[in-house]
């Protein structure tokens, strides 16, 4: 049976090392890249794309590109999703994918799909197909790659982090509602225009009754009061002093700073977002 061969890039440093890494050791495979665009992305994040079909030497494929975050927050009236209803992962990432290799999976491919869970995730599952030709890998998790590794893959290649990483600890959305309150924060001074734009959203659809905010248990008009963001900043910094209190005297650690999963503790999230 003929195969192909697929990768997710989601705009995050493990999928994008994942491509990096299937490119250096199976140059055999002819894999085609593809990322699943809300349209809400970050800026950093079609920067990083950029860089990557650079390395890549090839562009990765644009799914969605019709049907954006706008047109299904119209189709469920207004309601935002949220860790409840997750209807933003299922209609802008899951079914876009489904919808591109059904075709091929019914013609009699072979489908398989390379997905970046790395050997250190225990805890995380990827997407499970159900179908028989259509067959999910985590070469990272057969192949023992860990988060360190990653690092050193993207380091090596000339790739980098991308740039939201300084202030941010996922891919995904503008809005994405898995965000700590100090990511919030931090949108609000890192792109403005995108935080009026998630506030104007959260106004429309408290309007009609949706029954969630963006950020858990209040609402971004008043998570940017300064005095709230005062207090967002100062718990955070307290939060990252008592950690770096509790960590053992290593020279090498002594200056790496802290990432936001490391001071919030594993939070859920999309993996075919956030990898």
């Amino acid at each position: 049976m003929t195969e192909k061969h697929v990768l997710g890039i989601s705009g995050g440093r493990d999928s994008a090392a994942l491509a990096i890494y299937m490119r250096q050791h199976h140059p055999d495979l002819e894999i085609d890249y593809f990322f699943t665009d809300t349209g809400k992305e970050l800026p950093e994040v079609y920067e990083f794309l950029g860089r990557l079909e650079g390395f890549l030497g090839k562009p990765i494929l644009r799914l969605n590109p019709d049907r954006d975050f706008d047109f299904w927050l119209r189709e469920y009236k207004n309601f935002l999703p949220s860790p409840q209803t997750r209807w933003c992962t299922r209609q802008l990432k899951i079914k876009p994918f489904e919808n591109w290799v059904r075709p091929f999976v019914k013609a009699g491919y072979v489908v398989n799909s390379y997905v970046a869970i790395r050997s250190d995730e225990d805890y995380r599952e990827g997407y499970v197909s159900g179908q028989e030709n259509l067959r999910i890998h985590l070469p990272f998790r057969t192949d023992g790659i860990d988060k360190a590794a990653v690092m050193e893959i993207l380091e090596a290649a000339g790739v980098g982090l991308p740039d939201y990483y300084r202030w941010r600890s996922r891919s995904g959305c503008t809005f994405c509602f898995y965000q700590q309150k100090i990511e919030w924060a931090r949108l609000l001074d890192e792109h403005p225009d995108a935080f009026e734009e998630a506030k104007r959203y959260e106004k429309n659809a408290l309007e009609h009754g949706s029954p969630f905010s963006w950020s858990h248990g209040e609402s971004l008009e008043d998570l940017a009061k300064p005095q709230r963001l005062e207090q967002i900043r100062l718990e955070h910094e307290k939060r990252v002093a008592r950690l770096i209190a509790r960590r053992p005297v290593n020279a090498l650690l002594n200056d790496e700073p802290l990432e936001l999963d490391e001071i919030y503790g594993q939070s859920k999230m999309c993996v075919t977002c956030h990898k």
